[in-house]
């Protein structure tokens, strides 16, 4: 079972957490800034499973951002490190090439994304073209209550005239 999902900059900032067991705020805090302070300083040649607080962190590195899943001792760190890359190449799909800045300007998405992918804490759905099509529903959906709520406003400052 996945504990939590982090993705830390180089720098240190937080762009993306989900936590899928029960964390006090307090404690969350004092979780990312240990796991920044252990995992950014790594090397890239260093593997990338550690153990911490009788769990493993396995974690990524793509261009600027540091991909990170906390799993059980006995879990399958290659079938994590799987579900990582699975994640960022959807985002690389619907941001075409997806860099920090996505993230931060669109975290909604990012989240609605990891959200069609885990569930729980465990991979609920395998398939990309699902998770696009999925995506492209949402996406769609939001359009149309926009241009609905856009039609309103309008028949609104129309009859108040």
């Amino acid at each position: 079972m996945i504990h939590f999902v982090l993705l830390i900059s180089r720098q240190g900032k937080v762009r993306l957490t989900k936590w899928y067991s029960p964390y006090p705020q307090k404690e969350r805090t004092k979780v990312i800034r240990e796991l920044s302070g252990l995992i950014l300083p790594r090397g890239p040649k260093l593997c990338n499973f550690v153990e911490w607080r009788g769990f493993k962190v396995v974690y990524r590195r793509y261009a600027s951002l540091y991909f990170c899943m906390c799993i059980n001792q006995d879990d399958n760190e290659l079938e994590i490190l799987e579900i990582i890359h699975h994640y960022v190449e959807i985002l690389d799909r619907y941001f075409g090439s997806v860099c920090e800045l996505d993230l931060i300007f669109n975290f909604h998405k990012a989240y609605y994304i990891l959200d069609e992918l885990l569930i729980a804490g465990e991979l609920q759905e395998s398939s990309k073209k699902t998770v696009a099509r999925h995506i492209a529903a949402q996406d769609s959906l939001v359009e149309t209550a926009k241009e609905q709520a856009s039609s309103l406003s309008n028949i609104i400052a129309e009859a108040t005239k």
